[in-house]
């Protein structure tokens, strides 16, 4: 059961709190569940379990492959492992030991990627994923999970710790605009209507469902109904949702923080083409482009990732400017 916040404008507790403080507390419960951590303790918050549960720490340095097999090891053993790197170390550089001694070996990986797309900020370029959805995507029966506030990615990390397989959990270190009320519930697997309208189709995930959302408002007071889906799991697509709400609507969208190759709007565009859905189509996200340094929120505006930026793109999807984006 879920509902919306009432205040879209305030900002909850730091995502990284959110998984470490989640953990503490599972692994209250859970003698199985160990945390790894490839030397950005500090930047995720990591060491506070290290303080807490120092028997169930493992400090892995600089070597993401070689904690990814210590992971996999202990999972071989009966452990739950939780590890954590930076968005673009978690995946692509450890990715044929997250298939191979992870996925193919049948083991179980909770992985959290911190700082995805724009939201890394001034590391650069070097530290910036546009394509980690398209890589885990691509290993049979992994899930695939982006939160969209503090709310979403606590009750993910708990669902994660019951769960067995590959996970992957892609969220911002910092603190987002919150979304959901304190308590709500949701459905791994199935995605979630926040906002309803019978003109566009918006399908969203993480952080960028609250500038979705902006969106939709101010499209609406120009007589333009969006209606908004937050596909916080976005492995496996909750394709029977995203097949009936499409019914009678004008436009589709995707809209995400991630390279439009390879993540949720492929996916969203493999299952219309095939279902022969015949609705004005677009997907709206980052093109054939590497990271750079920059704040967060100026990286959002130049890679056109804001509320504004998606209106433009509507607006051009339904016909109605063309004037270039």
């Amino acid at each position: 059961m879920l509902s919306l916040c009432e205040n879209r404008s305030e900002k909850g507790k730091e995502l990284r709190s959110v998984v470490v403080d989640t953990l503490q507390e599972l692994m209250k419960e859970d003698v199985q569940i160990v945390a790894l951590e490839a030397d950005l303790g500090g930047a995720s918050k990591f060491t506070d379990i290290q303080k807490s549960h120092p028997d169930r720490f493992i400090q892995c340095g600089i070597a993401e492959a070689n904690m990814v097999g210590v992971a996999a090891g202990l999972s071989v053993t009966g452990f739950k492992p939780f590890l954590h790197s930076f968005g673009p170390f978690a995946t692509r550089r450890v990715f044929d030991q997250i298939f191979l001694s992870g996925a193919y070996a049948k083991n179980t990986l909770n992985i959290y990627g911190s700082d995805p797309g724009f939201t890394v900020g001034p590391n650069g370029g070097t530290h910036t994923t546009w394509e980690d959805i398209a890589l885990m995507s691509s290993i049979p029966g992994a899930i695939i999970c982006d939160p969209a506030d503090a709310v979403q990615c606590e009750w993910i990390v708990r669902s994660f710790s019951k769960m067995e397989g590959i996970h992957y959990l892609r969220a911002n270190r910092k603190n987002v605009r919150n979304v959901y009320a304190p308590g709500s519930t949701f459905t791994m697997g199935k995605g979630n209507v926040v906002k309803e309208g019978k003109d566009v189709l918006i399908i969203t995930s993480g952080q960028l469902l609250s500038d979705a959302l902006d969106c939709a408002e101010n499209l609406q007071k120009e007589g333009i109904e969006c209606e908004v889906i937050d596909m916080f799991c976005v492995k496996p697509l909750d394709k029977e949702l995203i097949l009936a709400r499409a019914k009678g609507k004008k436009a589709i969208i995707t809209f995400e923080n991630h390279n439009i190759h390879g993540g949720l709007g492929s996916m969203v565009a493999a299952l219309l083409a095939e279902k022969q859905v015949g609705i004005p189509f677009l997907r709206h996200g980052v093109e054939e482009r590497f990271g750079q340094v920059g704040t967060p929120e100026f990286l959002q505006e130049e890679f056109r990732l804001t509320a504004k930026d998606l209106e433009k793109t509507i607006h051009i999807l339904l016909g109605e400017k063309q004037d270039g984006r």
